[in-house]
């Protein structure tokens, strides 16, 4: 029966029918009706007679008998292969180039158009730094009006203001140098595009966003195109642009170009944008940005025309304009290898030594024979060889990083100054009508005028006594019947990757600020207010990771000092390290951490000391104030024992008095004085050793 099986399946193999296996035997799978095989299935059958091993000529085991009433399971179904969705080709047809203006369309957030009440801010804001560039680079002292006008009100601006979202007109203009023709389109009309890129000197600007973007938004929102106005000179007509953008391939598209005769502006520019805002939340934000701007630039006059509200003007502190910052090569110092290889690629030199002194400042004759010396270069090396050895380039790289080399020049960057900074602090002081925070920590100009004193407030502040004055101290300013003490610091320049930075740091402290709050901190780089993103930004850190403690301040841990101050961070940059292209925050350099740091501390010694100086001032008095309250009774009772007038005897007591707090005040001057000297020593000592 075996070999009969046997013989049957060699048959079966023989005549091309597919043998299958199931409990190790083999089974005949029948044929089709065209003579192929089934394909093979996966089903376990009965065992039928003999095992495998009986068939492999083995002795046979009998196999157990099924029951009568079992019967084989079921087969599983067969899963099919998965099917192919697409093909290679037919993904790479799905594939094209994405211009800047589609991409920043989809991700206009990382602009700083996030909502419509942002979207207004950043909006006056790029407009307000291409003016301010323009005229000082012109030469011309800025006057710049920002308009906000409220499409729902009529040209008399009858109707009721908008709540919510709803269309405004943003105007800027200013008297700056204008624009010429041909570049108008392309500087409003395209991105990425502009003359800031590509050079190292200190501006606002950096990326050729800014405006383009803002036209993109209001073209975006509304559809209206940007309208711009722009006259160069007296002489010259002015032209007018209605300008879109082509966002599929980022190109301006002009649809309307005309000259007007007639212009109030001898030279300038006008910018008009149509968009959507939300001015019921947004107007905090633009009326904080409007006093820093006045706050960083007091050489310049700001007029501020809001929906239904009064022109405010911020007027200039100084005729005199910003010290003119210069184009900058970069410095050798935090240059990396992968930029050294470019630069070495495109430099035109014929060896090393020509290349490190043209494409790099402070780095003279002597220092470039230093460096290729103890990069242990001999013969002639090419700037090539350079950029195509990254070994040779990585020894360079190390003998720039071991060599001291100065720091960069201080004329390339414009910072305020200690003297500008102070009146700037002044004059911003003098103009806004709230001081300290609100609520969401946002002055508001219109807050004071809500706020009106009582009928018993007058009457008291009639019947008050004059109080006179308290002897003028060293940077103190009497500003709206508060005293103010105003401290200002500028470090020296430093570096950050071959870019010079250079930080300013400056407070004023008392006056009607809260006591019982976190101080107010300002953000400046380059002169820009930096509203957004605080806790988000390395000049917040610097400020924290400072122990005001140490000055007489309060300070809960990780958090800012609290006490009656406004703290004012500026960092002047020939490319400042922002965290996104919204610009809303600064990056958490090392370097630029720990100069903010160090500027803080300074300005703190100079308040320790202020604070101090009053504490002893009021400790003096009131021990003079108890004196005086027995001075007469002793000054009577003397002089009936002596049988004298007792008023020159009051008047000898008094003038002791003076004398022996004076000589106090003056020993405790000099002691505070001393100490503030030693403790200003520790920085600088600490600061050349990490050097």
């Amino acid at each position: 029966m075996v070999a009969r099986k046997a013989t049957a399946a060699k048959a079966g193999r023989a005549k091309g029918r597919p043998a299958r296996e199931s409990a190790g035997q083999l089974e005949l799978v029948p044929t089709t009706s065209d003579g192929k095989g089934a394909p093979p299935r996966a089903r376990p059958v009965a065992a039928r007679g003999l095992t495998g091993p009986a068939a492999r000529g083995r002795s046979p085991v009998p196999a157990p008998l099924p029951a009568p009433e079992a019967q084989a399971p079921p087969a599983p179904p067969s899963t099919p292969a998965p099917k192919r969705r697409a093909t290679a080709e037919q993904m790479a047809a799905k594939q094209r180039e994405i211009s800047i203006s589609e991409f920043f369309t989809k991700n206009r957030h990382l602009l700083g158009f996030d909502n419509a009440s942002k979207a207004l801010l950043t909006t006056i804001k790029e407009a307000v730094d291409n003016s301010l560039d323009a005229c000082e680079e012109a030469g011309i002292v800025p006057e710049i009006t920002i308009e906000v006008r409220d499409l729902a009100l009529n040209a008399k601006g009858e109707g009721e203001l908008t709540k919510g979202e709803g269309r405004f007109v943003v105007v800027v203009e200013d008297n700056g140098p204008g624009i010429v023709k041909a570049q108008a389109p392309k500087i409003f009309g395209k991105l990425l595009y502009g003359s800031k890129f590509h050079r190292l000197k200190q501006s606002r600007g950096q990326q050729g966003i800014g405006i383009s973007a803002a036209a993109m938004y209001g073209q975006l929102t509304t559809g209206q195109p940007i309208r711009v106005t722009s006259r160069v000179g007296k002489a010259k007509p002015a032209h007018y642009f209605e300008i879109q953008i082509d966002t599929r391939k980022n190109n301006p598209v002009v649809t309307e170009d005309r000259e007007l005769v007639e212009w109030h502006q001898e030279h300038g520019t006008r910018v008009e944008l149509e968009i959507v805002a939300n001015w019921q939340q947004g107007q905090r934000f633009v009326n904080r940005y409007v006093e820093h701007t006045a706050l960083s630039n007091p050489h310049a006059t700001l007029h501020y025309v809001r929906p239904r509200a009064e022109r405010i003007t911020f007027p200039r502190a100084t005729e005199e304009l910003p010290r003119e910052a210069l184009e900058i090569r970069p410095h050798p110092h935090g240059v990396e290898l992968g930029a050294l290889m470019v630069m070495a690629a495109d430099s035109k030199s014929h060896d090393v030594k020509g290349f490190l002194q043209t494409s790099f400042s402070r780095v003279s004759a002597t220092v470039a024979a230093e460096i290729v010396g103890r990069a242990g270069l001999k013969g002639r090396v090419r700037p090539r060889d350079l950029a195509e050895d990254r070994e040779l380039a990585d020894r360079l790289h190390r003998a720039i990083a071991g060599t001291k080399i100065m720091a960069p020049p201080t004329q390339v960057l414009s910072p305020i100054g200690d003297e500008l900074m102070r009146k700037g602090l002044v004059s911003f002081l003098n103009v806004i009508e709230t001081e300290g925070p609100e609520e969401d920590e946002q002055l508001d100009l219109d807050q004071a005028k809500k706020k009106k004193a009582s009928r018993r407030e007058k009457e008291a502040k009639a019947e008050a006594p004059a109080v006179p004055d308290a002897t003028p101290e060293e940077g103190v300013e009497k500003i709206k019947g508060h005293n103010y003490f105003i401290a200002t610091v500028t470090r020296p320049p430093k570096v950050y990757r071959g870019n010079p930075f250079q930080v300013e740091v400056g407070l004023a402290y008392g006056g009607s600020w809260p006591a019982d709050k976190p101080i107010e901190l300002f953000r400046f780089a380059n002169r820009v207010p930096l509203l957004f993103q605080k806790g988000a930004c390395g000049m917040t850190e610097a400020i924290v990771r400072t122990d005001w403690r140490n000055y007489l301040l309060s300070q809960p841990k990780g958090a800012l000092p609290v006490g009656p101050m406004a703290l004012l961070v500026h960092i002047a940059s020939v490319w400042v390290p922002f965290t996104s292209e919204a610009k809303e925050a600064v990056a958490h350099y090392p370097e630029i951490t720990r100069e903010i740091q160090l500027a803080a501390q300074e300005c703190g010694r100079k308040l320790a000391a202020h604070i101090r100086r009053r504490k002893h001032l009021d400790y003096q008095a009131q021990r003079r104030s108890i004196f005086e309250l027995y001075i007469q009774e002793v000054a009577r009772a003397i002089g009936k024992i002596v049988k004298r007038s007792p008023e020159p005897i009051k008047r000898e007591f008094l003038r002791l008095a003076d004398k022996v707090t004076e000589q106090e005040l003056a020993a405790q001057d000099q002691a505070l004085q001393e100490q503030s000297e030693k403790v200003a020593r520790r920085p600088r000592r600490s600061e050349e050793e990490q050097e």
